[in-house]
């Protein structure tokens, strides 16, 4: 099983944010509306309901000062004050008086206390630099009053009140609609995941089958592509083993037969070398369809792998090579399969990279760190390729006119190249150098410390 993992794949996902975004600007509009019309409906009933308390406990208090006894009125007022913090003083001109703030709840309450107790009751937020609602009655036509509130009994509710609760709940409405965006973008993220994963020659992870009934299903198929591909990638490379088999055992009767025939040397050389020939396409084949464990893969020290390759190199009477390798680098993955990558790519260089002039072979070789990643550069110099056909060098079976004169091969060795770096989770580029040769990048993931 692949160590490809599936987590937070949809805080990537543009169909998330889209979702997200789209949930939460139609809920602060739906909310902004229903609290602007709540606000307006809830106010005037409000304002209605606080001037009935208030003419009430004006009626109320009134009745009981008038019918009191006037030497216990002292008493009264410290009991209405002390059991109901209601508080009452004698009205005087020389009162300063800071009126209410003007809204329409205020005047709305102001108008419905006025029409029961008189178009002359005077209201006030602040009496003589003291706060509360005030509100005057009077007992006897020479005898008026405050009668006091505590402003709190009497407070609608503010514009900050309102945007706090609008804040709360607006923010759970929005991890509402996070949840929701990730339930819908979630399982297209991990199936996309999984795509990307597959289409680099990996072995995803199973989808979860779980959900709704379309994404069970879009899963469960996946699934079973997957496990349906496993199986043809199996059966392939069993038949062509079978195949190469059945071909090397006659190979090796003809090469024994070779050995024992009455020939001439030239004829005895020449045809061991087309029986080495197919023995090696044979071998191209095998690699190709050879499939890959990414479970057994372990630190590989590449440094340690390129530097060996370079000094195998440097043994080749007509190459001349140059390498820049970094120190300590490692990858994860499976070092025959990484040895011969390289040794590809040497033997293709040597083989097509010939300097027309000098009649040799010049390579470059380089690996070096890239962030997380190991950048391995190799290069030669030779013709190059066209542009329009160095994509062509990466499918199997392709061998370009340069190399149609050297029938020595089934054109599988950059196919093959490219099938095991995508499957070691890297990416092989070709392009032309400008000096002339080809360049040959490849990028390869840092091996976890």
């Amino acid at each position: 099983m692949s160590t490809t993992s599936y987590r937070l794949p949809w805080l990537k996902s543009a169909l998330f944010w889209r979702t997200f975004f789209m949930l939460g600007f139609l809920i602060v509009i739906s909310m902004a509306a229903w609290v602007t019309s709540f606000r307006l409906q809830e106010r005037k009933p409000r304002a209605q309901q606080l001037a009935s308390q208030v003419i009430s406990t004006v009626t109320i208090t009134r009745a009981a000062l008038t019918h009191s006894d006037p030497e216990l009125r002292r008493e009264l007022l410290f009991d209405l004050a002390s059991e109901e913090g209601i508080r009452i003083y004698p009205l005087e001109s020389t009162d300063r008086i800071e009126p209410p703030s003007e809204d329409n709840a205020t005047t709305t309450l102001q108008a419905s206390v006025r029409a029961k107790l008189g178009e002359d009751t005077k209201f006030a937020a602040k009496v003589n630099d003291n706060p509360g609602f005030w509100v005057s009655f009077k007992i006897a036509e020479d005898d008026e009053y405050w009668l006091v509130l505590d402003q709190d009994r009497m407070r609608l509710a503010s514009s900050l009140q309102w945007l706090g609760w609008a804040a709360v709940v607006l923010a759970l409405s929005l991890a509402g609609a996070a949840v929701m965006s990730r339930l819908i973008s979630q399982p297209l993220a991990q199936l996309a995941f999984a795509a990307r994963t597959l289409a680099r020659g990996q072995q995803p992870e199973p989808l979860p089958e779980a959900g709704s009934t379309e994404v069970i299903e879009a899963n469960r198929s996946f699934n079973q592509m997957v496990q349906d591909l496993n199986q043809v990638e199996t059966d392939r490379a069993i038949i062509l083993a079978g195949i190469s088999h059945d071909l090397r055992t006659p190979l090796a009767r003809m090469q024994l037969e070779i050995e024992l025939a009455s020939l001439s040397e030239t004829e005895r050389q020449g045809m061991q070398a087309d029986i080495a020939q197919m023995d090696a396409i044979i071998g191209q084949f095998l690699d190709y369809a050879k499939p890959t464990d990414p479970t057994s893969f372990i630190a590989v020290d590449l440094s340690a792998l390129l530097t060996e390759a370079a000094h195998k190199v440097e043994r080749w009477p007509d190459v001349r090579i140059a390498s820049n390798i970094g120190n300590g680098i490692f990858v994860n993955g499976n070092a025959t399969d990484l040895r011969r990558v390289i040794d590809n790519l040497l033997e293709n260089a040597h083989r097509y990279g010939k300097n027309a002039d000098t009649g040799l072979t010049e390579i470059g070789l380089g690996c070096r760190l890239a962030g997380d990643e190991v950048q391995i550069d190799l290069t030669d110099s030779g013709p190059g390729v066209p542009t329009e056909k160095i994509e062509q060098l990466l499918r199997p079976f392709t061998r370009l006119d340069t190399a149609r004169s050297q029938a020595n091969g089934a054109g599988l060795g950059l196919a093959i190249v490219n099938r095991v770096i995508l499957r070691h989770g890297g990416q092989l580029q070709l392009s032309n150098r400008k000096d002339g040769g080809l360049q040959i990048g490849i990028r390869l993931p840092l091996a976890a410390n």
